[in-house]
């Protein structure tokens, strides 16, 4: 039998989780850093501080913690999914699974599960996981491996609705010419945005925002110009910018603010620089 991969909750982990009708609406995603009843965000809040200001557990009682529940989640690949808690439900999952678990004590609520081609697995960059999701207005969103990106109703778990990033072809992300879904979704401003994985095979990077309730594709940005776009004249004039890499596999930052999403950018390909002539300026060596 293969090993299942769980996780456990420590008993001081949640004092109290409070429903509150406007938690996942945009001023609650705003308000995430500093709020302490749910995790609505990955990386709690906007920031991507991953910093609670919760003060219970300290240096002096932490040795007392101790496993109140833990549970299966069914699958031996490794683990990088962040749970959202919310109105007492805790959201975790793997790449192909959605669990809603009873956060104090671990009964399953719901599990909405997937199903891939066995040859996704063979070619598909360059992890097999998932990172998380996004909750917004009784909804929970996620990235899928083969190029998906999915909607469910936070409650029950039923399926709202299911959108392809893009069809069959190497602009468009299908996981045959190295496209991947496994980052957590952003809500910035009634968007749904999510980025996409695959640089190490030769994809070209781009962001997707999406409609919340309907699924419409809203627009995409890539990370890599075209020609004739900004930055293209640092590109060699031939069809690398169309497998240049800049993959957006790690989830993004919000400034409500300012209205502007910042979002990370890397896995260039080739790997190997030497590959990867600039025709930009550049500082000669030793300069």
């Amino acid at each position: 039998m293969s090993p299942l991969a769980s996780f456990v909750v420590a008993i001081a982990a949640f004092q109290g989780l409070p429903s509150t009708s406007s938690a996942q609406s945009d001023e609650a995603l705003r308000l995430d850093s500093s709020s302490t009843g749910d995790v609505l965000t990955y990386g709690m809040g906007y920031g991507l501080q991953r910093y609670s200001p919760l003060d219970q557990i300290d240096v002096a009682n932490v040795r007392r913690l101790v496993p109140v529940w833990n549970t299966s989640l069914s699958d031996n690949r490794g683990q990088e999914n962040q749970p959202l808690v919310h109105d007492g439900l805790m959201y975790s999952g793997t790449h192909q699974s959605t669990f809603a678990f009873d956060a104090r004590t671990g009964w399953v609520v719901w599990r909405n599960e997937n199903r891939f081609p066995e040859e996704a697995y063979a070619v598909i960059c360059c992890a097999v996981v998932n990172r998380g999701f996004a909750l917004y207005e009784g909804m929970l969103y996620r990235t899928l491996m083969d190029g998906h990106v999915q909607a469910m109703d936070a409650r029950t778990g039923r399926e709202i609705w299911k959108q392809e990033a893009g069809g069959r072809r190497q602009e468009a992300g299908d996981y045959r010419e190295g496209f991947s879904m496994t980052a957590a979704p952003l809500i910035a401003a009634g968007v749904v945005i999510t980025g996409v994985s695959g640089g190490d095979y030769g994809i070209r990077g781009f962001l997707d925002g999406w409609g919340p309730k309907t699924g419409k594709h809203l627009w995409r940005t890539h990370t890599v110009p075209a020609p004739g776009e900004p930055g293209s004249e640092t590109w060699p004039d031939d069809d690398s910018w169309k497998h240049g890499g800049g993959a957006t596999w790690i989830t993004g930052s919000y400034d409500p603010e300012l209205d502007l999403v910042y979002w990370g950018v890397g896995n260039p390909a080739p790997l190997n620089p030497q590959q990867r002539p600039r025709k930009g300026p550049h500082r000669p060596a030793g300069a």
